[in-house]
């Protein structure tokens, strides 16, 4: 099998009726099917998880429009390159010529400058960009650029997505449909690919040249032993990630600064995005510790800048640091919750009217329809407060916010008691 490409190579996909998963996209009447068949694409980000299909995507969308195809890996382009390909574009642009399509894989990987460099070529039409992310634009993707791209996010693949493309390799790859291969059980091949088509490939391949040859049976317990026979430290793009990252946040909601500080160190040696660790941070000290003591959010914030502008390896300093501060923090998730029973409440109520007396009045026929009447200012009234109803008149003396036993927000609720009187109990 030596002398063949990978079978995750040989098994991409070259049309879109051969494509597996994302139907939500280009499946029949989909919104990326109908511009693809209209002949007209836009600059689009294509934002998932790794091995979903979002080069191949690239690659058939030129082809199944003829433009001309340019790409570029992030890893190992710099502005030089980008302005190359820029002055290449330029040059082979004809009358009535197609728009070239330039693609960037892992464009959150380029540099503030490295995407600047981008902005002129894509208002000018010059190219098309699509640009492929694992990560989420609204965080790595500058916003000049990204207001001028659609983002388009693909889902990792459904367990049918999987058993079509492993049927599709049994018996239409030109090395596999020669061999006599028994697929007895399946879940391990899913569960370990976790929805990541390259990685279920890679797995059956190797599960496949680690058996003799003739009739070749896999099983789950062959997946699980071939797998450990050939381990991976940190697979930072697959199931393990997303399980130590899981262990981060937990030992820190847990309150274990030993399990924090482990997890992190597994991050770390297996080279981690250090943003994507910090980013965590920011959603745990918020979500786990909240109110309890807010300077946790604060710290987790600048724990995020100063990794920008500290960088690696003494960036894993401050990621410690914060995670130990984190995980010895007292703990509520009081404004999740809070938040999560207000969206319950709207989404029961619908979009329930504005109270006159809440309401802006910035014109003289709003003020005579009584917008801005008998609110009263709180700055005008002792401690700052005056009892009056800021909620629609149908849900009035709902409480969503409910103060956790922690010793920052039973101050809290001793002063809403003291305002509200019989509001909060």
């Amino acid at each position: 099998m030596s002398s063949f490409p990978p079978l995750a190579e040989r098994q991409r996909p070259a049309s879109l009726e051969t494509y597996i998963g994302q139907k939500h996209l280009v499946g029949k009447d989909a919104v990326l099917r109908k511009m693809i068949d209209s002949g007209v694409i836009s600059s689009i980000i294509l934002w998932g998880p790794p091995g979903v299909g979002k080069t191949t995507l690239a690659k058939i969308i030129s082809k199944q429009l003829d433009r001309p195809f340019y790409i570029l890996s992030a890893i190992n382009s710099g502005v030089k390159d980008v302005r190359e390909v820029i002055e290449k574009a330029k040059k082979t642009r004809f009358f009535n010529s197609p728009i070239p399509i330039l693609f960037i894989d892992e464009i959150h990987r380029f540099s503030k400058s490295q995407q600047d460099s981008l902005l002129g070529a894509v208002e000018q039409g010059i190219f098309s960009l699509i640009g492929a992310t694992t990560e989420n634009p609204s965080f790595e993707v500058i916003s000049p650029l990204l207001s001028r791209c659609q983002v388009y996010v693909l889902k990792s693949l459904e367990k049918e997505d999987l058993k079509e493309l492993l049927n599709k390799a049994l018996t239409t790859d030109p090395v596999l449909k020669e061999k006599n291969i028994e697929i007895a059980e399946d879940e391990s091949l899913f569960r370990f690919s976790g929805g990541d088509a390259r990685k279920l490939l890679n797995i059956l391949e190797l599960v496949i040249n680690a058996q003799p040859e003739g009739n070749i049976k896999i099983t789950n317990d062959e997946v699980t032993k071939c797998l450990q026979e050939n381990p991976s430290a940190y697979d930072k793009n697959g199931e393990i990630h997303y399980d130590i990252i899981s262990a981060f946040i937990k030992s820190i909601r847990g309150s274990d600064p030993d399990g924090a500080v482990y997890w992190l160190a597994r991050m770390v040696e297996g080279g981690e995005d250090p943003k994507f660790i910090a980013r965590r941070l920011v959603i745990s000290a918020s979500e786990d510790i909240g109110l309890a003591n807010p300077n946790a959010l604060l710290l987790a914030n600048q724990c995020f800048d100063a990794i920008n502008k500290v960088g690696w390896p003494e960036g894993r300093i401050i990621l410690s640091q914060t995670a130990i501060y984190l995980a010895t923090s007292p703990k509520s998730n009081s404004t999740y919750l809070a938040i999560k029973k207000a969206q319950t409440l709207v989404r029961q109520t619908g979009n329930l009217p504005v109270p006159l007396h809440l309401r802006n009045a910035p014109t003289k026929l709003m003020t005579e329809l009584g917008y801005g009447k008998d609110y009263k200012y709180s700055h005008d009234y002792e401690n700052n407060f005056v009892e009056q109803e800021f909620l629609p008149k149908e849900i009035i003396n709902q409480q969503l916010y409910t103060p956790q036993k922690n010793a920052q927000e039973l101050k809290i609720l001793e002063r809403l008691k003291m305002l509200w009187k019989k509001r909060y109990r």
